[in-house]
């Protein structure tokens, strides 16, 4: 049995995303005053007397718009609430009880699902003020429970009714081999639409809007490739177009995202090419010594011949000349087109970042490299390398000792990079090499 689902709906700017900050313990939905900042579903783990369960962050409901945004936001709070097991409605006391409140309540009472219901923003101290006692008029079973998100007041009453309202499996084991999954790359390049078709269905908001997705969003997937979780990122925008708050939090998100995952997925326009900007982009996996795949999207929209997919490799080769062991594949989120086997690419550039090998083969390797290619030399002088050993993994981490760090010029750390992955693959990795002078302190790359 997995972890119970409970999700946060509401109006927008009740306070949902302030809530899920602070039941999950981190800052990762935005929070803004301006209504409609959380557009998708947000996932994290929360934990309460040692039961954990799955918090869902919602958009806010606006049960009559005719905006085409908020009407995708209703439909991702709906899917929230079809798949929750608990839902927790928020309820802004200032605002008061609103005609929107009451259609949602009733769209609530039709899911059949145990509803808590959380007033927020009663952020004083003493007796709750007469407006509170409106929301009994919601006529769900369970009393209203007052709260403060800003200030945490309330809180523990909120998760003991969740909790008791869950059914949790006592012999439930924490998750192991889920992949996490990010999936990067500027504004429309499909980020949003290749995730729903590797779902079989609509998780994330689609619009040809760009800068639709504005939080980092996680989609949990099990099929018959293994137990995934997808990172779905805001599109990050050149620095000089970062201009408003929540676009720079969603620049902040993204490289968050980053951090967070075992693989990125770069997703490049086809019809675009590669730019500085996904230049940009890809150095951010790079640098964090992330696995990472080139996925070219919207390979249906391109006029093909038989040089089309050699001359885009090496566009993207020279481009992206930093990451030359990044697979690339041509796909369309759109026809579905060579999406399945995104799957075994994360499986395999995942196995290879988390590879490790013995001292003894490195030094095999290290022997028949150097007699290959003998090491630099300056003024009479020549490196020497003792031995190398491998230290951690994601990314793969090699340790050389040697008897001049000087002299081991980045031309011969290239070439011992290239013996490495000649002899153990590594594909879809980048390669760490420290190199510590003996005696001396550590110096890497």
């Amino acid at each position: 049995m997995s972890k119970p689902i409970v999700a946060i709906v509401g109006r927008p700017n009740v306070g949902k995303s302030t809530l899920f900050n602070k039941l999950i313990g981190e800052r990762r939905s935005i929070v803004e005053d301006t209504p409609g900042v959380t557009r998708d579903r947000i996932y994290a783990e929360a934990e309460w007397c040692e039961h954990r369960f799955i918090l869902v962050d919602t958009g806010g409901i606006e049960p009559k718009s005719d905006d085409t945004i908020l009407k995708q936001m209703r439909n991702q709070a709906e899917i929230a609430i079809a798949s929750a097991d608990v839902i927790v409605f928020m309820c802004d006391i200032r605002a008061g009880l609103l005609a929107d409140d009451r259609d949602i309540a009733i769209m609530l009472k039709k899911s059949g699902k145990p509803i808590v219901v959380a007033v927020n923003k009663i952020d004083r101290v003493g007796d709750l003020p007469f407006e509170f006692y409106e929301f009994y008029e919601l006529g769900f079973d369970r009393e209203p429970i007052a709260l403060s998100s800003l200030h945490g007041s309330g809180t523990g009453d909120l998760l003991d009714a969740i909790v008791e309202e869950c059914r949790f499996d006592e012999n439930e084991e924490d998750e192991e081999g889920v992949i996490n999954v990010a999936v990067i790359g500027k504004p429309n390049a499909g980020k949003s639409s290749i995730i729903n078709r590797m779902c079989g269905e609509e998780r994330v908001i689609v619009s040809d809007i760009a800068g639709t997705t504005r939080d980092a969003v996680d989609t949990r997937v099990e099929n018959r490739y293994g137990a995934y979780n997808f990172i779905d990122t805001a599109g990050i925008r050149r620095h000089s177009k970062v201009e408003d708050r929540i676009e720079k939090f969603s620049v902040l998100r993204a490289n968050m995202a980053v951090e967070r995952a075992d693989v990125c997925l770069l997703m490049i326009d086809a019809q675009d090419g590669v730019t500085e900007q996904d230049e940009k982009i890809a150095g951010i996996a790079h640098e964090a010594g992330k696995a990472v795949i080139i996925v070219i999207n919207k390979w249906d929209t391109v006029e093909k011949d038989n040089t089309t997919v050699n001359t885009f490799n090496k566009e993207i080769r020279t481009a992206l000349s930093y990451m030359p062991y990044a697979p690339i594949i041509y796909v369309s989120a759109l026809t579905g087109q060579r999406c399945a086997h995104i799957y075994e690419l994360i499986n395999s550039v995942y196995e290879q970042s988390h590879k490790r090998v013995t001292t003894g083969m490195l030094n095999d390797l290290l022997a028949d490299a150097t007699i290959r290619v003998q090491p630099p030399s300056d003024k009479g002088k020549r490196l020497k390398i003792y031995y190398m050993t491998q230290t951690s993994v994601a990314p793969p981490t090699f340790v050389v000792f040697c008897n001049s760090e000087e002299l081991f010029h980045f031309s011969y750390r290239r070439y011992l990079e290239n013996c490495l992955r000649d002899t153990f693959g590594f594909s879809g990795t980048p390669i760490r090499m420290v190199v510590r002078q003996k005696g001396d302190e550590t110096t890497g790359m």
